[in-house]
């Protein structure tokens, strides 16, 4: 399916500790995007490392570390704050992620481009 300029799905869909992957149509340049759900908050950021421009996950969906509190870059072992995309270990700590505009409409999660697409977007 080719992406769209939003992306939809079921709240039930991304439990806690989990996340979701998808790709954004942001004016002719496609964005790889992920929602994670951590401590029950919902956040979406672009799929890709500050420090060297690689997804996140080497495998797909395979964004949290094991014990399910940080983000892990499979390329560098970087490590970012669910909540904030912060990285807080690693070759880029003290960058972040990129946001994605996310908004919960009661069942569904609705993820949007950002107001100008990234530079590195793909």
């Amino acid at each position: 399916m080719p992406p769209s300029d939003e992306w939809r799905c079921a709240v039930a869909a991304v439990p806690p500790g989990h996340t979701a992957t998808f790709r954004l149509d942001c004016g002719g340049r496609t964005v790889s995007g992920f929602v994670v759900n951590h401590d029950a908050r919902y956040r979406a950021y672009v799929n890709r490392c500050p420090h060297r421009g690689t997804p996140l996950d080497l495998w797909p969906n395979e964004l949290l570390a094991e014990d399910g509190r940080a983000l892990v870059c499979s390329t560098h072992g970087a490590l970012f704050e669910p909540d904030t995309g912060f990285c807080t270990a690693g070759p880029c700590a003290g960058d972040r992620l990129t946001p994605l505009p996310l908004v919960v409409d009661g069942d569904t999660l609705a993820v949007s481009c950002p107001q100008r697409p990234p530079p590195s977007a793909r």
